[in-house]
């Protein structure tokens, strides 16, 4: 259901899978299943969490796969309730992103714009790439080569549940993508061609995430910077981050980042709060009498 009628991503479906094999295995210990679990059977498996030390955000992941699956039991008729219903989701603060600043930023564009074999060519490309567009990793490194070729200034991206969305690259991605795409033959190992705009000789076809996460720290340590602050996920958060920072409206950036809920977008708020903060500061009235009276 969830990739038939969902569009649920390989990733997505795996998590899950190890989620409800977990969830299965401790029915299956108690004398329990699927079918027979009743509420407080799935309080104790939850309580189980606290125990092993799991965080708040992981609970509440490991609830959301139960939830489902009873859902689907229940509106498919495998089972006449939902167990599920009444059960709290555990409480979980919401993290602020990390973000690199732009200087952080130029400093690992600069590093790997000055690469000139077909390997740096291609971090320089997906680098660029990933900064003026926000993606996902996985979308990033599933790009198809027909991605960047029916309109140059713009990229379209399959992203979450197979939603197509168009994204505005700017000039230097451009240029770096073009650079990137003269030494892409390099990249391509069956004397064949790949649909994959960076094709690897792996089993998926393409660079992996985490082939590509590895990469982005070396480089980040050939930049000066700690590799403990840099992921593709990070450079995904200062996308949003200085586009807020630098006068885009929410809305927008939720399009592009391809969030279904705005509510998922918000947590960049915090970019604007300091941006308004400093505005007041500046720019209202009171605030410049104050100042005056203070000098």
């Amino acid at each position: 259901m969830m990739a038939a009628e969902r569009g649920a991503s390989a990733n997505t479906l795996a998590a899950y899978g190890r989620d409800l094999e977990g969830y299965v295995a401790f029915l299956s210990a108690q004398g329990w299943s699927v079918e027979t679990a009743t509420t407080d059977t799935i309080r104790r498996y939850l309580s189980t969490f606290a125990v092993a030390g799991l965080a708040s955000s992981t609970a509440a992941r490991r609830l959301s796969s139960i939830r489902q699956l009873h859902r689907f039991l229940f509106v498919d008729g495998l089972r006449e309730d939902d167990p599920t219903v009444i059960i709290d989701s555990p409480k979980q603060a919401r993290p602020l992103p990390k973000v690199l600043s732009e200087s952080d930023v130029d400093r690992l564009l600069k590093s790997a714009s000055v690469k000139k074999n077909p390997d740096g060519v291609r971090l320089w490309a997906m680098l660029e790439l990933l900064y003026a567009t926000g993606l996902r990793v996985s979308e990033l490194v599933g790009l198809p080569l027909t991605a960047c070729t029916r309109d140059r200034e713009f990229l379209i991206v399959r992203g979450k549940g197979a939603k197509e969305r168009l994204v505005p690259l700017s000039a230097p991605a451009c240029d770096a993508v073009d650079a990137y795409k003269r030494v892409r033959p390099a990249h391509i190992y069956d004397d064949g061609e790949s649909r994959w705009l960076f094709p690897s000789r792996g089993a998926a076809g393409h660079l992996t995430r985490q082939r590509f996460g590895q990469l982005l720290k070396a480089l980040a340590i050939e930049a000066g910077i700690d590799p403990g602050k840099i992921s593709p996920h990070v450079l995904r958060h200062a996308f949003a981050s200085h586009l807020l920072a630098n006068g885009a409206d929410l809305r927008s950036v939720q399009k592009m980042l391809g969030h279904s809920d705005i509510s998922t977008t918000q947590i960049y708020t915090h970019v604007i709060d300091a941006r308004l903060q400093s505005l007041v500061a500046r720019a209202h009235p009171l605030a410049s009498a104050a100042r005056r009276q203070q000098g």
